[in-house]
């Protein structure tokens, strides 16, 4: 099937590799819909469940974000991985019209990594408050974060402040004591 799968999709296929029987696919972002809607659709391969779509940072590469579109033939009992990559600035194409589990997952990516899906029907945040500022899973957000969330007990009401730090951050010698008597 992988061969089959690869020549199929040849003229779209920026990469590809095998691992434990799995087919990983690179794609260019604008090939995205046509490749999944072939996966599902063609006979020979019915790929017609989308299991997840996570995603990673990589804040050093021009286009920082790889988005990962995990597919399952049942009929098949195959799985196949579709990689495509986008920025900050550049969205990708909702697949809420192909697959409906879609949905979710790329509401959790725009909240959590602020990738930006066109066309979805629903894009608003759903792991963080509204009044979030920023992206918690980019690995340039602070570990700290921006605000602090608190309950204020005597004006009975819920107090966003700036994070404060009540002790200096330490320097701590990571080598052991033992390391520098050792010849």
């Amino acid at each position: 099937m992988i061969k089959l799968i690869s020549k199929i999709l040849q003229s779209i296929i920026l990469s590809s590799t095998t691992y434990y029987d799995e087919l990983y696919i690179l794609i260019k972002p604008y090939d995205l819909q046509l490749c999944l809607k072939i996966l599902r659709d063609n006979t020979v391969t019915q790929f017609k469940q989308l299991i997840d779509i996570s995603t990673v940072d990589y804040p050093e590469r021009g286009n920082r974000f790889e988005v990962i579109y995990h597919l399952l033939s049942i009929k098949y009992s195959k799985r196949i991985s579709i990689r495509t990559f986008t920025d900050e600035l550049m969205p990708l194409q909702s697949m809420c019209a192909l697959f409906s589990s879609s949905n979710w997952s790329e509401r959790e990516a725009w909240d959590m990594m602020g990738i930006f899906f066109k066309g979805h029907p629903d894009l608003r945040r759903i792991l963080t408050d509204y009044g979030f500022s920023g992206y918690p899973l980019r690995k340039d957000f602070p570990l700290s974060g921006y605000l602090e969330v608190r309950y204020d007990d005597s004006d009975k009401h819920i107090r966003y402040e700036p994070i404060e730090l009540a002790q200096e951050f330490r320097n701590y010698d990571y080598l052991s004591p033992w390391s520098k008597h050792v010849s």
